[in-house]
């Protein structure tokens, strides 16, 4: 039923889909920005249909705890997240990916909300980092009404260099509500010296 009304959705709001994951990734983090608008989930939803590609996104757990939504998101793919305990759901959800012996795309809008916030978190970072599996970048440009796949890369270790090539994706995005979007990116050490 959500599949279904999703692709409505988005065709019928005149999306296209741009770009597909990499022939050669099994297994990944696709980051999802920008979120500022409950429309954002229902045309990421459609192109995760159209990807024909297992996936699994975050949401919050207070969503999942009302029994109406509860079964629907679930089945979508929906894993419940507790913000109070950001620690343990990198080690959780990065065992879950390294040790699943499926194919699995788990989509994390590192915005974590539809307000404007101040930085990024950084947990989608530190899940890819300790699972040893690639980030793909994903966005939806309102003003060309694209969704687009683009670039992946193996997360090297250095903040700073890695968040560059998501800073370089999204400069130009037009996001539904750009007032509510933002590229800062907390940096949990600006001292850190980049392996080499």
């Amino acid at each position: 039923m959500l599949k279904i009304f999703t692709l409505f959705i988005f065709k019928m709001m005149g999306w296209k889909l741009q770009g597909q994951i990499p022939a050669h990734i099994n297994k990944c983090i696709l980051v999802g920005a920008p979120h500022t608008s409950n429309v954002d989930y229902f045309l990421g939803m459609a192109v995760f249909y159209k990807l024909n590609f297992p996936f699994r996104y975050l949401m919050k757990q207070e969503w999942l705890n009302v029994s109406f939504f509860k079964k629907i998101f679930i089945k979508s793919g929906a894993l419940g997240v507790e913000r109070s305990k950001s620690n343990t759901m990198v080690d959780t959800i990065a065992e879950l990916i390294a040790t699943s012996k499926e194919n699995m795309i788990v989509v994390i809008s590192p915005e974590g909300t539809r307000k404007l916030v101040q930085k990024w978190k950084t947990g989608f970072y530190y899940i890819a980092l300790k699972a040893r599996i690639p980030i793909v970048i994903g966005k939806l440009d309102y003003a060309k009404k694209i969704a687009d796949i683009g670039p992946s890369f193996m997360p090297c270790g250095c903040f700073r260099r890695d968040m560059l090539i998501l800073k370089n994706y999204y400069k130009d995005i037009v996001p539904k509500f750009p007032e509510k979007f933002s590229l800062d990116i907390y940096e949990p050490d600006k001292n850190a010296i980049c392996p080499v």
